[in-house]
């Protein structure tokens, strides 16, 4: 064969386009984005005391700079991603990077704990316009055989983002560069973002859908408002001492989440385009997995958040050396993922087993906590801590694989908004109501002894959480697709012959 039989042979069929040239400097450009919202989802749990103690500000301070981020991306991302298909998924990153890297700026001069908080506002709602953007930019540019290539490589960037974030912002912290102190871990989105920014514009390829669905104003409203509804008031219910207008604001968002479900039924029955499809609901598989998932991500992010304030606060660990402690989760996480990737055929009983072994880390940390006491070092906690995160990677790594893979075709772009939002609106319940929980165990006057009780009491409340995360996994088919069955069943026969 000559070379330019061989160059025939080789190009792609005349019916489907060549791969897009500049993919794999687009798939760079999309990671760059998700690393930049892990790292700010995570560095104000580590940066929190030290902020608090130059703004000013309540306890309650330290819960919204995480729920303030994750609540307003929970309501973008409910839309985010039907912005791109109307207007250009290119352009909607762009736009998206750039009120991001603002909203860092907004972050990095805040006077005040209110200016901060608003300004991690504006970062959330911009980062819900620029991440859904990434998944259908893949799905067009990557051809069939290389599109797993490219979603494997989420994995260890994430994972590695994961470990180095609460390092990277321990150390930035500390370092106080150019007198910065705190402020650097925002400034050091400018270079980021406007890196992701120009990359956008050179390399992503024009995308839209070619037919989208119309934006559901009002049924963004009333779901940004429902969930607002039940936020508020766990954060602030506890520093007034829970009033009734507390309860009153609970019980309406129950209201406003119905209401929600009412008016896009409606909406569907009406031939209008709802926010989320109606059908989705009739499906085992996804309600289990949105009760399951709210129930999971908020114990976990309750937990790293009450960790690091515990650590940092209680403990008197400096911003690197809590960074440093929390390493060994991350680790175990990592390693929790690659046992999934050798046991995943098992589907639900992998899930299963991830809740009771993370379950049973958290239990480790409490029981460390009880023999060390106030004097607990990172090394003593570092084993239970690699228990909960290989749990807790166990649990994530078949999570959304079974909820979304009995998900038809045409819905599968609002189940996969979906299960994000509720994924954001767990961390932002879970910091909330942890959080309340750990300050008000702390009582007015804090000492060794009340951090030390109010840790071990919010960690039989993860156990709790995680324990009942088992419970509703039932909910979930015990497989993703039919020839995981098989193939479990053609396991369990081998061992028993």
């Amino acid at each position: 064969m000559t070379a330019s039989d061989e160059a025939v042979a080789s190009a792609p069929p005349a019916h489907e386009p060549a791969p897009y040239r500049w993919r794999w400097a687009a798939l760079f450009v999309i990671l760059a984005a998700e690393v930049m919202d892990l790292l700010d989802a995570m560095v104000t749990n580590i940066a929190g005391p030290t902020i608090r103690a130059e703004l000013g500000g309540s306890e309650s301070t330290l819960q919204w700079l995480g729920a303030a981020y994750t609540l307003a991306m929970t309501t973008g991302l409910l839309t985010g991603g039907r912005m791109g298909d109307i207007f250009g998924r290119k352009k909607m990153f762009a736009i998206g990077a750039g009120g991001f890297v603002v909203g860092s700026l907004l972050c990095a001069v805040a006077q005040s704990p209110e200016m901060l908080i608003s300004a991690r506002v504006v970062q959330g709602l911009f980062g819900a316009v620029m991440l859904p953007q990434g998944l259908g930019m893949i799905k067009e540019m990557f051809p069939p055989k290389e599109m797993q290539s490219a979603f494997v490589l989420f994995g260890p960037v994430m994972g590695l983002a994961s470990v180095g974030g609460p390092i990277l912002a321990g150390w930035l912290v500390d370092a106080d560069f150019f007198g910065t102190g705190w402020r650097m871990i925002f400034f050091i989105n400018l270079p980021l973002g406007l890196a992701a920014l120009a990359g956008a514009i050179r390399f992503l390829p024009e995308s839209r859908s070619p037919h989208p669905l119309r934006l559901d104003i009002p049924g963004v409203i009333i779901a940004s408002l429902a969930a607002v509804l039940i936020i508020f008031p766990l954060v602030q219910g506890r520093e007034n001492d829970w009033p009734a207008w507390a309860f009153v604001m609970i019980g309406v968002s129950v209201v406003a989440f119905a209401f929600f479900g009412w008016f896009e039924s409606r909406k569907s029955r009406a031939g209008g385009d709802p926010l989320i499809v109606p059908s989705l609901f009739r499906k085992r598989a996804f309600t289990g997995g949105l009760l399951t998932g709210v129930v999971f991500f908020s114990g976990m992010a309750g937990f790293m958040l009450v960790f690091n304030l515990y650590t940092q606060i209680g403990l008197g660990y400096s911003p690197i050396k809590a960074g440093l402690a929390g390493v060994p989760w991350s680790i175990g996480m990592i390693l929790g993922m690659g046992i999934m990737q050798a046991v995943k055929r098992f589907g639900r009983k992998v899930l299963h087993g991830g809740a009771l072994v993370m379950a049973l880390g958290a239990a480790g940390v409490y029981l460390t906590i009880d023999l060390a006491g106030i004097g607990v070092t990172p090394w003593q906690l570092a084993p239970a801590l690699i228990v909960t995160g290989i749990g807790m990677g166990l649990l994530m790594g078949p999570f959304f694989d079974i909820v979304l893979a009995g998900v038809e075709q045409h819905e599968t772009g609002s189940a996969s908004g979906t299960l994000t939002a509720v994924q954001q609106l767990g961390n932002a319940f879970g910091v909330a109501l942890l959080g309340t929980v750990f300050f008000d165990l702390l009582g007015p006057v804090p000492t060794g002894t009340s951090f030390d009780h109010a840790m071990k009491v919010t960690l039989w409340v993860v156990v709790g959480m995680l324990l009942l995360t088992f419970v509703v996994a039932f909910l979930l088919p015990k497989y993703a697709r039919e020839e995981d069955a098989l193939e479990a069943e053609a396991a369990k026969e081998a061992v028993s012959a």
